[in-house]
């Protein structure tokens, strides 16, 4: 951008100082050869009268004197035919003035100039003086010099001064482009100087309201998320007393874990919306998947899945929360429960990841993903559920510093394998 406005302005300045420049140029040569002219007509004027009432020997000596003086060579044609002052042939222009008129005109290397005079006897003599092309262009070029130069200085300040505006122009550029990228990290209190340049300083203003907007709207989110945790409250309290009531001290220990679990989730999400985008989270992935596994355990019994498990001792650190790895064991075990019939298996595998991290696989020998089915995309699903579950679980894989992919386990189910990034080493 900074080369493109030097180039724009050398352009428009050379333009300008050529259509300046030029003429004026012209004008100073047209000047100069006037002004030579002028001075030789005036040397040839000052013998006018001497011609007309010397004698001979007197206006020899008047003529000798005025060439030796001017810059232009004088000469007198008598009428007798000699010739005073400087030598010089009997050209055209003399003939024409010897008639009675005088003129001038332009000639091989410069000017002549001839004037027509009377000597005191009546007979016509001529006065000619001749400007050399030296003399009719003297001090041109140094003028045309000058000229030059001050179109190179005009030039270089004109470049000089445009480049101080295109460094601060693009200056400001840069500023506002580094705003927006704090921003999209989640510095939500970067701000843009609306006091940049011209329509720059419009896109600053126009940031800092974006920004200022999305700052208000993530409050009004976090607080409508936290006001999440009260409404719940009720119902969970209920759910508990009506847990604690049972009869069967195993029916009421796995409700109560149920309400202690859907408790937790709704912590983790006021959790999330309350964390910012720039925090880390970590986790044991080994006690993490075990523990869910384990909890499920119990429903897939009650089911009839056969439930095979090979999971790592760890520990696993990956960079995920708990609740966030929770969430996501819990979606894949509860979209093998809700997408495949009672006493189909499935099998849980959590090793360690080349490189570091965790790699999870959910195999089921249930029916498989539905021909051409996009489960992946939020709010897809090809069982008629929310489609949620996956799109939860890619999600967080991939915050995670990993990935999601599906595939087709040994059963002819799906498999599903899940790659968790490394935590952050302190």
């Amino acid at each position: 951008m900074r080369r493109r406005v030097l180039l724009l302005v050398a352009a428009t300045t050379s333009l300008v100082l050529v259509a300046f420049l030029v003429p004026l140029a012209l004008l100073v040569r047209t000047v100069a050869t006037e002004r030579a002219v002028l001075a030789a007509t005036a040397d040839a004027q000052a013998l006018t009268a001497l011609v007309a009432v010397a004698d001979p020997a007197s206006l020899a000596v008047a003529v000798a004197q005025v060439d030796a003086t001017s810059p232009s060579q004088v000469s007198v044609f008598t009428a007798d035919g000699a010739v005073l002052g400087a030598p010089a042939p009997r050209t055209p222009l003399v003939e024409l003035a010897a008639r009675g008129s005088s003129a001038s005109g332009a000639v091989d290397g410069g000017r002549e100039i001839v004037f027509a005079v009377r000597d005191p006897a009546g007979r016509t003599g001529v006065i000619r003086t001749f400007v050399t092309d030296a003399a009719l262009t003297a001090g041109v070029g140094r003028a045309w010099l000058l000229l030059a130069g001050l179109g190179v200085v005009l030039l270089a300040v004109g470049l000089l001064v445009a480049d101080r505006l295109a460094r601060r122009l693009v200056r400001a550029t840069i500023d506002v482009a580094a705003v927006s990228h704090r921003l999209a990290r989640g510095e939500l209190d970067a701000r843009a100087d609306p006091a940049a340049p011209v329509e720059v300083g419009v896109v600053a203003g126009a940031l800092n309201t974006l920004a200022g907007r999305i700052s208000e709207l993530l409050r009004e989110e976090r607080e409508t998320v936290a006001d999440l945790s009260h409404r719940v409250r009720t119902p969970l309290t209920a759910l508990r007393l009506d847990a604690e009531a049972l009869r069967q001290p195993e029916d009421a220990a796995r409700i109560g874990a149920g309400v202690d679990a859907v408790q937790r989730a709704v912590s983790s999400v006021i959790d999330a919306a309350r964390r910012r985008a720039t925090d880390t989270a970590e986790c044991d992935a080994a006690v993490v998947v075990a523990e869910r596994v384990a909890f499920w355990s119990v429903l897939a019994e009650d089911t009839e899945r056969d439930v095979r498990t090979d999971l790592a001792t760890g520990p696993l650190p990956v960079a995920a929360g708990r609740a966030d790895l929770e969430a996501l064991v819990d979606a894949l075990l509860g979209n093998v429960f809700a997408h495949t019939p009672d006493g189909s298996a499935f099998a849980v595998r959590l090793g360690p990841r080349p490189g570091g991290g965790a790699r999870l696989l959910v195999a089921d020998a249930g029916p498989g993903l539905p021909a051409g089915a996009d489960v992946l995309r939020r709010g897809a699903s090809g069982g008629g559920s929310t489609g949620l579950g996956l799109d939860i679980a890619r999600r967080t894989a991939e915050q995670a510093g990993g990935g999601l992919t599906l595939g087709r386990s040994p059963e002819g189910g799906l498999a599903v394998t899940v790659n968790l990034g490394p935590a952050a080493r302190p």
